[in-house]
């Protein structure tokens, strides 16, 4: 039996069920105003409803964990992102079925973690990764197109066959990065379950894929997804503290430039800028990436509340078609610009496979590719596909407020 009753409070402070099991009373809200019995009974059901909250998420992470540790075993691209969002999803849903009301991730942890993520991509930008570009200039342009392309592409089959509205639809299009077409959709009012899934479906399948097109190519055994990393140096304490503080740093900055995704892409750029100036060197920890994931795809899992096996399996289906379709695009790209550049065309179809960055890098360093022109190409596919996407859902939200006085079915709405 509970020390407190399941009550509402009445006064000043209160604001939620005294025992809060799904979610901690507002940060901004204190039990002033109460009589002295009543402020210890509400200090004591908010700590009460804080700890349950810590152990419901410590909980979800524990399960994400299972399912990170799963699929790093099994050999899953990006396996704490996948793996997680997979196992929390699931529990998500049968919970859900049972009647229980849905466990809340906590929003602040989620986006530190994507801001993490953010500060370590941009830690790719050396100015080694740079001194290539100038010899990329013609497949670097192709890559515009390929985005714009595979969006518009993406966004007729969503909206023709899925169904979906336009902006669930429109982020689901979006040709690269998981994180990053999440938190611009989950911005603009997207439906960020169907948007995890589209987005995991499409990771998953090209690297699947990939390696079974290159063995039936040339008849070599093409190693991706085997749970490998590339080898790192030794990293400091100092990295772990400066990632960190770049994290931070870029959360703030991000939203006041009005970036997309702000809180991904402003460590991004800050971090980018950092190496390339050549003010920090950091050698990111493995394990600071994985947790990353985890916390992320936890984060996400747990948004699959109230979803059906049979909405997921059209999501997936539909993920499946746009996925090949973009890797028979990437092949179209691929050799055509092979006629014109010193690339050869395994190395192009790889950099334009809309798969991982990590993942793609290793199936080029398996064939014996620079991983460093490959990742350049990734790298500048997201970063296209962000700027792009939210540049159009912008103008979209824009052009609706002022043609209808901000009603409509824009992006972004």
């Amino acid at each position: 039996m509970p020390l407190i009753a399941p009550r509402r409070l009445a006064g000043p402070g209160a604001t939620a069920v005294v025992w809060g099991l799904d979610r901690p009373l507002h940060p901004g809200r204190s039990c002033s105003g109460f009589e002295t019995a009543r402020q210890i009974e509400c200090l004591a059901s908010m700590m009460a409803a804080r700890f349950v909250f810590l152990f419901r998420t410590a909980g979800i992470l524990a399960i994400g964990g299972v399912g990170g540790s799963l699929a790093q075993w099994i050999g899953l691209p990006m396996p704490y992102l996948t793996g997680s969002l997979a196992f929390v999803a699931a529990f998500t849903i049968f919970r859900s079925r049972k009647g229980a009301r849905a466990v809340q991730f906590p929003p602040l942890l989620r986006m530190t973690f994507v801001a993490v993520i953010g500060t370590m991509i941009g830690a790719t930008f050396t100015t080694d990764l740079l001194a290539v570009v100038p010899s990329l200039g013609l497949s670097m342009t192709a890559m515009v197109l390929f985005v714009v392309i595979a969006l518009a592409g993406n966004y007729a089959l969503f909206r023709k066959l899925g169904r979906y509205d336009r902006t669930t639809a429109f982020f689901a299009a979006m040709p690269g990065g998981l994180v990053e077409a999440v938190s611009l959709g989950e911005q603009a009012g997207g439906d960020v379950r169907v948007l995890s899934v589209q987005h995991f479906a499409r990771i998953v399948l090209v690297v699947m894929i990939v390696p079974l097109l290159f063995l039936l190519w040339t008849g070599e055994t093409v190693g991706s997804a085997s749970g490998q990393s590339f080898e790192q140096h030794a990293y400091r304490t100092v990295d772990i503290f400066v990632i960190l503080m770049l994290a931070a740093a870029g959360m703030a900055l991000g939203p006041r430039l009005r970036l997309p995704a702000a809180h991904m892409v402003g460590p991004l750029v800050l971090s980018a800028a950092a190496h390339v100036s050549g003010l920090v060197d950091l050698n990111s920890p493995a394990w600071l990436l994985n947790l990353a994931q985890l916390v992320v795809g936890s984060g996400l899992g747990s948004t699959f509340a109230g979803s059906t096996g049979r909405q997921l399996i059209r999501a997936f289906s539909l993920g499946a078609v746009s996925t090949v379709l973009m890797l028979a695009l990437g092949i179209g790209f691929a050799m055509t610009l092979a006629r014109f550049m010193l690339v050869p065309v395994d190395a192009l179809f790889i950099s334009f496979a809309p798969g991982g960055v990590t993942e793609m890098g290793l199936i080029a360093l398996s064939l014996g590719v620079s991983p460093v022109v490959v990742t350049c190409h990734h790298l500048f596919r997201i970063f296209v596909t962000v700027l792009v996407a939210g540049t159009i859902a912008r103008k979209s939200r824009q052009r609706a407020s002022a043609g209808h006085g901000g009603s409509g079915d824009s992006i972004g709405r």
